[in-house]
């Protein structure tokens, strides 16, 4: 008896690639989160030139390997899992969300928060600053509010990945038990 491709188990590489979506995406939106709740207040507690040096000093180092693995891989892995389940209609639609509203966290964070980040680099060193205010000003209020969009987006996928995980497991029961009701059957009538 062979089965049919609805009640074919899910592979173990799928759902480690989602769990590595969602523990990627994860890792950006604690990443965002931590700059919004602590980060940041802590910082806006600094006079202009220790803020501006702190910031840029956090500019430099936050490009490793380490955060361009989460901050990349978060893109790559869920658009992998929404691949891999292209024929899963439980799980797809909610990768497919996470997937375009991480893209737009991703977005914001390459053409938004990036920039302004650039920007604070190219005003110069912290000390020899004529007016570190007017540097700060231009770069603080507006990283912020984006860095708080960027956090909720962020956190938004992770509930959708982590949606399309109960989709998928909820997809698999179903399976299982279409799988289990036609071996009885099956079962029953070769009596």
């Amino acid at each position: 008896m062979t089965t049919s491709r609805a009640v074919r188990p899910i592979p173990a590489a799928h759902r480690l690639v989602l769990g590595a979506a969602a523990v990627t995406t994860g890792l950006m939106a604690g990443t965002f989160y931590v700059f919004a709740c602590a980060v940041m207040p802590a910082l806006g507690r600094s006079d202009d030139r220790t803020f501006i040096e702190v910031m840029r000093n956090i500019n430099d180092v936050i490009e490793n390997p380490v955060f361009f693995a989460g901050f990349f891989g978060a893109l790559i892995l869920t658009a992998v899992a929404a691949w891999q389940q292209r024929r899963c209609p439980g799980p797809r639609p909610w990768l497919l969300a996470a997937l375009a509203v991480y893209a737009v966290a991703f977005l914001l964070t390459s053409g938004v928060n990036v920039p302004l980040n650039h920007a604070l680099a190219d005003a110069g060193d912290p000390a020899r600053l004529a007016d570190p205010a007017a540097v700060r000003d231009r770069f603080e209020d507006a990283w912020n509010a984006w860095n708080v969009v960027r956090a909720v987006l962020c956190t938004a996928a992770l509930a959708l990945l982590l949606r399309a995980g109960s989709a998928g497991a909820a997809d698999r029961a179903a399976q299982e038990s279409a799988y289990l009701a036609s071996e009885a059957a099956g079962s029953r009538a070769s009596r």
